[in-house]
């Protein structure tokens, strides 16, 4: 169980705002001084917060980690090009140019894992050289609303405004908020997933929730040819676990992790399972 405010805690290191090819700014956070830089990509809803304990485990581990906001996330900026998944995709591109990474590691839950094959499969040239090895975690190639009741209801109704005026209601926050965890429902974790979700502009989201339904990239994945890490909880229901089934399928050099009695927040729910496969990779 977290402590109360434990998951509000600063990501502490270097802010650099970076500045796109369509004028979007990017928020980004660099800590740590490690050879390995693991860069990691939130989820819809949520900021680079979601990465402070996995941060914090990193540091002591003797990584390099970099954060950053997702455009139109957090501190993140929206340019000409929108939120479209190419545009976001290509963001992964111009912040491993702008930090010159070698070797790195890419780490992308949910809508960033959807993202970071997206980039892969748009910018096969960064393969190897550039990104060595990926952490894919509760997430999909697309298609998200393929057998999913769950997101069939959410979507449309965080599409119209009507899931951010509910969850403003605490009883519909938190159950909102139990939706997305597994067995344990830690009341600090039910806090800030509620708590980062309503200061998202959700309004200026919806082309990239259009494309999590829309797009598909699984007949795809045969082109990432560096070795990825699937990690999935067994009671996700958000990204059901057939999403991984279908990744680990697709991607020739991939492994698969099931953590069990986690949900959909494997960054706050199983953060040593996280760390365990970053350091898999790590080869």
């Amino acid at each position: 169980m977290y402590q109360k405010n434990e998951l509000s805690k600063p990501i502490e290191g270097t802010q650099e705002t970076v500045l796109m090819p369509d004028d979007t700014l990017i928020h980004s956070i660099s800590s740590g001084s490690g050879k390995t830089t693991v860069l990691l990509a939130h989820g819809y809803g949520f900021n680079n917060m979601e990465w402070n304990i996995i941060v914090e485990r990193l540091n002591e581990l003797n990584y390099r980690s970099i954060v950053f906001d997702q455009r139109g996330h957090g501190k993140s900026t929206i340019g000409k090009d929108g939120v479209s998944s190419s545009a976001m995709a290509s963001d992964y591109k111009h912040l491993i140019e702008h930090f010159q990474l070698e070797n790195c590691i890419l780490v992308g839950h949910s809508m960033g894992g959807f993202l970071s094959m997206k980039f892969l499969l748009d910018y096969p040239e960064m393969q190897h050289q550039q990104v060595k090895s990926a952490v894919l975690m509760a997430t999909f190639a697309g298609d998200v609303n393929k057998n999913n009741a769950q997101n069939r209801l959410q979507i449309p109704m965080i599409k119209s405004g009507l899931l951010q005026r509910l969850v403003q209601w605490k009883p519909i926050g938190t159950a909102f908020a139990k939706s997305l965890v597994g067995i344990e429902k830690d009341p600090e974790v039910l806090r800030v997933i509620t708590e980062t979700f309503l200061q998202q502009d959700h309004s200026k989201l919806i082309p990239i929730l259009q494309a999590l339904v829309d797009e598909s990239y699984y007949d795809r994945l045969k082109n990432i040819r560096i070795p990825c890490s699937v990690v999935i909880g067994d009671k996700d229901a958000t990204t059901p676990p057939f999403h991984t089934d279908n990744i680990v399928k697709g991607i020739p050099n991939s492994t698969r992790i099931d953590v069990k009695g986690k949900g959909h927040c494997l960054n706050f729910e199983a953060v040593e399972e996280i760390i365990k496969a970053i350091q898999g990779m790590d080869a």
